[in-house]
């Protein structure tokens, strides 16, 4: 135990410093700076934690002590990384309430625990019945922290994946996938860690060493999306789809159009797709309806009358329908150069939406053309 201990300190110090040393373009820019500041923090509270349980060897007086200087330092600790991973999801507007529910969870667990274990200076059996049950209170206000932390941290991970679904310069699952990874993990460890503290156990050893590799897993994702040059990208996609969630605009009613006002839109969106504006990037529906010089509202209101009504599925069937016309015209071009000039920022998003417009793959289309000819 006493090994497993120091290599938890040993990777909790390299985590750290892996956090604070992240690249300069990171450190410039105020949402991701903070961030890792606060990851690194929660990841330093670990491995000052795993060091203090080296150096006093509670675990070697008793499984008690070392209860209550898991609880004690896991706290602030999962404090630390939730809100971290809250403030990127979050875009660094995170409540008054989210930042205190750590901190005031922490201090009355605190309490608790100083009376508990100042009451039971003769180990009697009453006294120790007192103490394990002080340890039960505060493991089950740990775990309400952590559901509390978890529920928004999926809750801003579908936020974030339906506004990204508006946002076809790259594939929305290459974007997420390591805030995905972040979240399951993190959330995984957090609502275990209260139940295996109590044990000393093989079932304890085998979760530290999944505890070690998921954290380092946690640590590892987090630094691929910030450090990868798409995380931007989600942040401007985010800007502008969260103005309207998709769904509030399928239920919104369509404005009445007269047959003069229909005209008019109708030219101005071909107009813009004879200059090829849906294949470029960063299209919204907010930017489309900059382009074409005509209201938001108008151009809604004009989409609900065509077959696929809202913007997204219409500009996948606009971009759809230039590949095929792409795919016909330069059989010999690859995924990659189609996916680029139809404006989405992956092959496998490209096909993702090829298949799922048209029932079969980009190759199947073009034997089925070829066929028919």
């Amino acid at each position: 135990m006493e090994k497993m201990q120091f290599a938890a300190v040993v990777v909790m110090t390299l985590l750290t410093a892996t956090l604070l040393l992240l690249p300069r373009r990171v450190a410039v820019a105020d949402i991701p700076f903070r961030s890792r500041w606060l990851m690194a923090g929660g990841t330093g509270v670990l491995a000052l934690h795993f060091l203090l349980q080296v150096l006093l060897g509670l675990r070697s007086k008793g499984v008690t002590e070392a209860i209550l200087l898991n609880l004690f330092m896991f706290i602030p600790a999962a404090w630390l990384l939730s809100v971290g991973v809250l403030y990127i999801q979050r875009k660094g507007e995170v409540g008054r309430r989210d930042w205190l529910v750590g901190p005031i969870c922490w201090g009355v667990v605190t309490f608790i625990l100083a009376v508990a274990y100042f009451m039971s200076d003769e180990p009697t059996i009453a006294e120790m019945n007192k103490l394990h049950i002080a340890e039960l209170v505060a493991s089950v206000l740990y775990l309400a922290m952590q559901c509390h932390y978890t529920f928004f941290h999926f809750r801003e991970l579908r936020r974030m994946k339906r506004a990204l679904e508006g946002y076809y310069d790259r594939d929305m699952n290459e974007l997420v996938r390591s805030m995905d990874r972040a979240v399951k993990v993190l959330a995984t460890f957090a609502v275990m860690a209260p139940v295996v503290i109590f044990d000393s156990g093989v079932f304890l050893t085998v979760f530290g060493i999944l505890f070690l590799a998921g954290m380092f897993y946690f640590v590892l994702s987090f630094v691929c999306y910030v450090v990868g040059s798409d995380w931007r990208q989600v942040m401007v996609a985010e800007q502008h789809t969260d103005e309207k969630e998709p769904e509030e605009e399928e239920k919104a009613p369509a404005p009445e159009m007269n047959e003069d006002d229909r005209r008019r839109i109708e030219s101005a969106v071909n107009r813009w797709l004879d200059k090829g504006g849906h294949l470029r990037s960063g299209i919204t529906v907010q930017v489309a309806a900059d382009e074409m010089k005509i209201p938001r509202y108008q151009l809604s209101a004009w989409l609900k009358t065509t077959e696929q009504e809202l913007f997204n599925p219409w500009l996948s069937h606009q971009r759809i329908e230039d590949a095929k016309r792409l795919i016909l015209a330069h059989p010999d071009w690859s995924n990659d150069i189609i996916a680029e000039h139809c404006g989405f920022g992956s092959r496998s998003y490209f096909q993702t939406v090829f298949h799922k417009l048209t029932g079969m793959t980009p190759a199947t289309f073009l034997e089925q053309s070829s066929s028919l000819k």
